[in-house]
């Protein structure tokens, strides 16, 4: 038996699992928009069929950083905006593994914004959960790449000059193979899009609508919101690279003016980086990690490895 043999193991998991015993309680603020991430977030590897020993979780800085404390399972707790490298790398390492990478607005779309546009480009097969709540909430209140023109913080006391970046646009130019948005207040819809992305092959992002009550009120709950999906006055495929395009660029104007639409936005099938490389041969079939484990594997010299992609 090896520390493998718990990976695709399969049996009933009970959503209590995902509960440390160390810190089960999480100390967000009481009305923290992270509750809801962290009870999608177990319900989803519930109705999946995953057990803690099959999930990866890594985290960056923020309050969103502290995920990794609260769900039981391997966990890495990155620095500012570098939860991606290290996410890719676990999965390239153990593909069977399922990998989730979660960090804050700031952490995604300002400080690990470069990781974001190369990880979705490369359409590495994980999951990635942004808390946009338009606000640095761990640092007490600043401007946040998602904070609304003319917001007031502690870093713009007369209000922000810039326009908020869009990220459903900026994921979908870089690449990614599936985005949503969901909130905090819709946690039959967070999990249902969170079951989605993990059974993707491929990067799925969700940008993760969490309100801050202590440092962001003005963007109150993010309610009401309206499922993009169940509403008739929006109707657009899926699939389609230029009507998804289009719908995310309504969906994040009218965020901006205090109406929330949430829901899937793309979804496209393309083979993921891990299966390209195995499919070029660039990446054994064997994962690299089994190899610790393999008694009878003969392991190979860097400086071969190097001569061999001169």
């Amino acid at each position: 038996m090896s520390a493998f043999s718990a990976i695709e193991t399969k049996r009933d998991v009970d959503q209590n699992e995902f509960t440390p015993d160390i810190e089960p309680q999480a100390t967000w603020c009481p009305g923290c928009g992270d509750f809801g991430v962290l009870k999608a977030l177990k319900g989803a590897m519930t109705e999946v069929g995953k057990n803690p020993d099959e999930v990866l979780l890594v985290t960056g800085i923020g309050c969103s950083g502290k995920l990794s404390s609260y769900f039981d399972s391997y966990g890495y707790h990155s620095i500012h905006g570098r939860s991606l490298p290290i996410a890719r790398a676990s999965k390239l390492a153990n593909p069977n593994l399922e990998v989730v990478a979660a960090g804050g607005d700031g952490d995604g779309y300002g400080i690990g914004g470069n990781h974001f546009m190369h990880t979705a480009r490369e359409n590495h097969d994980m999951v990635y959960i942004v808390f946009n709540n338009e606000i640095f909430g761990l640092t007490k209140g600043q401007t946040s790449p998602t904070s609304p023109k003319g917001h007031k913080s502690k870093t713009q006391p007369h209000g922000s000059a810039k326009d908020p970046v869009r990220p459903l646009s900026m994921s979908l130019s870089a690449g990614s193979s599936y985005i949503a948005r969901t909130a905090a207040v819709n946690p039959n819809q967070a999990k249902e899009i969170l079951v989605e992305a993990i059974e993707h092959d491929g990067f799925a992002h969700i940008d993760f609508l969490t309100q801050c009550p202590t440092w962001n009120k003005d963007a109150k709950q993010y309610v009401p919101y309206t499922d993009v999906q169940e509403d008739e006055e929006f109707s657009f495929e899926v699939t389609d690279r230029q009507e998804a395009g289009e719908m995310m660029y309504e969906a994040e104007s009218r965020l901006s003016e205090g109406e929330v639409l949430t829901g899937r936005f793309y979804q496209d099938d393309r083979p993921s980086y891990g299966q390209e490389k195995r499919h070029t041969g660039e990446m054994p079939e064997q994962p690299l990690a089994e190899r610790y484990f393999d008694d009878s594997y003969e392991w190979e010299r860097s400086a071969d490895l190097m001569h061999r992609h001169r």
